[in-house]
């Protein structure tokens, strides 16, 4: 990462507009977020920074993994803790779209159709258990998530800004599963797997029973403002023209290796610079490093790149093309 200091320790960061005294009151509220997420999720400091990030550059973000680690917890504690309004929905086989977006109904007094909204009108909906619903409940949610509204009966009703979806998923070898497309996997900007805690984490829980820290009790550290602002600044990062450079080399090395059956394609190109720009922002930067690029890629390019075999782990082949790939 040495490298990467040095040949980028040159040219102008733009800030954007913001006064400096309220970036760093942005930072600090940003820093809290982060210690008080930590102490819900104990031990997995670097998948909450992941979600953090992809919250503050608009994406959405897609948690893989078993029943039990946490998936839950992220997202409604990220929540709690960005004073953001929270909805839950469960999806299941029988989950309609209209259950999701909402459904005009007759009102016979008024002679009048009137609109239900459902409970995807929420700053941030967590879609629990995604790929059991159907592929036509899953494409009514990611239609919205890319157009950030919902046309219902001829009206297009815009959706709260923020808006930010967490879902999570089950393995594929779980029973009645619904694998999501590739073209529904790249509307995430992210994907984390929580995993097993370590061994200290999980002792903790044991001890406590549980209860360290439960999402009920985080008050909220910022809200709907305050975070739309951080996120005008993180927008402003700035990008200098050798991290593009860098950005291009390792599209090109995805679309030119021989294990993957596609690469990076521009809209995850640039899916990688937003994301790139607000772990920079996370780290108290206002100028994107080609070590931002490294740790946000895994996150960003593994639901993006399908192996020709699936005994190759697109992990090894992700760390490969990092390796590979020289810094200009």
């Amino acid at each position: 990462m040495t490298r990467a200091a040095v040949s980028f320790s040159t040219g102008a960061a733009s800030t954007g507009s913001a006064p400096a005294g309220s970036q760093t009151m942005h930072s600090q509220a940003l820093a809290a977020a982060l210690a008080q997420l930590d102490n819900v999720i104990l031990g997995k400091s670097h998948q909450v920074r992941l979600a953090v990030a992809c919250l503050l550059a608009r994406g959405h973000l897609l948690i893989e993994d078993q029943p039990g680690v946490g998936k839950t917890t992220l997202a409604h504690g990220l929540a709690r803790t960005m004073g953001l309004a929270f909805r839950r929905v469960q999806f299941t086989a029988d989950l309609l779209p209209t259950d999701l977006l909402g459904v005009s109904v007759w009102d016979a007094a008024a002679a009048e159709f009137r609109y239900h909204a459902g409970p995807i009108f929420s700053e941030v909906l967590l879609a629990d258990e995604i790929n059991r619903a159907t592929p036509k409940t899953q494409g009514a949610l990611l239609e919205a998530m890319e157009e950030r509204q919902v046309s219902e009966g001829g009206v297009t009703r815009p959706l709260p800004d923020p808006f930010f979806v967490i879902a999570t998923q089950n393995p594929a070898a779980f029973v009645g599963t619904s694998p999501l497309p590739e073209a529904q996997l790249d509307r995430f900007l992210l994907t984390v797997t929580l995993g097993y805690p370590d061994a200290r984490a999980e002792r903790t829980l044991l001890e406590t029973g549980g209860r360290v820290l439960t999402v009920r009790d985080l008050p909220p550290v910022l809200n709907a403002p305050l975070l739309t602002a951080i996120q005008r600044e993180v927008d402003g990062v700035h990008a200098a023209a050798p991290l593009l450079d860098y950005l291009q080399l390792l599209a090109r090395a995805t679309r030119e290796h021989a294990a993957l059956a596609a690469g990076l394609s521009p809209r995850a190109l640039l899916a990688l610079l937003a994301a790139a720009k607000a772990w920079a922002y996370l780290a108290g930067r206002r100028m994107v490093l080609p070590e931002d690029v490294q740790a946000i890629f895994p996150a960003l390019a593994a639901h993006r790149l399908p192996v020709r075999d699936p005994s190759i782990r697109i992990g090894d082949v992700m760390a490969r093309v990092l390796a590979d790939t020289p810094i200009p």
